[in-house]
């Protein structure tokens, strides 16, 4: 076999080690976060995984891994909405306050005489009250859950990217998924696990510097 043959066969098995290496991080991730869990090294598993699991256990392998799956980075959406939310519930905070205060006025006036005129008004003030304190409620809901969803995603961002980015919320790009289910054995019991594993890959638009994130583990959910 002459020098040629064996400098691309070289070339090939390169190729092929690089393209298993990257196709398949779970493995090479899983590894190192059972060694450390292993040896009950908190801090390690701190660094890699967002919701840390640590329990004991005998031996684990890999039972399936899902095909990887992108969807858009959304958390630039995620922080338009809760803008936007936050100025209607600041918005929606004072008109309620001055309908409490109406309410209360008609109810000062009907207290003190109390005529028909004035009853009809302080019932008129009490429902739109109640029906505007409702609203807030919703509205204060509705802004509560976008603002941990933004929270949430940001954070998973900022840990895949590994780094401080104070302008993340307006990188643009993908997430990459993929979940990996495994089996473990814990003192002769086996007990499944879904793994769900993601990586950021985004674009600061501002320095048009892309940044691609390490894979990282967002958690383990028992499976019955």
């Amino acid at each position: 076999m002459n020098k040629k043959v064996l400098s691309y066969l070289g070339i090939v098995l390169l190729i092929f080690m690089i393209h298993s290496c990257s196709s398949s991080p779970e493995k090479a991730i899983l590894e190192r976060y059972f060694h450390a869990m292993s040896l009950d090294d908190l801090n390690t598993l701190s660094t890699m995984a967002i919701e840390p699991a640590d329990f004991e256990f005998n031996s684990w392998e890999i039972v399936e891994v899902t095909e990887e799956y992108s969807d858009l980075f959304d958390l630039p959406e995620l922080d338009k909405k809760e803008k936007e939310l936050k100025e209607k519930v600041d918005d929606l905070t004072i008109e309620t306050l001055n309908a409490r205060d109406e309410m209360d006025t008609a109810k000062f006036e009907m207290e003190r005489r109390r005529t028909r005129a004035n009853i009809n008004k302080f019932n008129e003030t009490e429902e739109n009250y109640n029906e505007m304190r409702e609203q807030h409620k919703e509205l204060q809901k509705q802004y509560n859950e976008v603002k941990q969803a933004a929270e949430n995603e940001e954070r998973m961002a900022l840990f895949s990217l590994g780094g401080d980015f104070p302008g993340v919320r307006q990188f643009e790009g993908e997430v990459h998924k993929k979940d990996v289910e495994v089996k473990v054995n814990r003192n002769g019991e086996e007990v499944n696990y879904k793994i769900f594993m993601r990586q950021y890959e985004l674009n600061d638009p501002q320095s048009n510097i892309t940044h691609n994130g390490r894979w990282i583990i967002l958690r383990f959910e028992r499976l019955d």
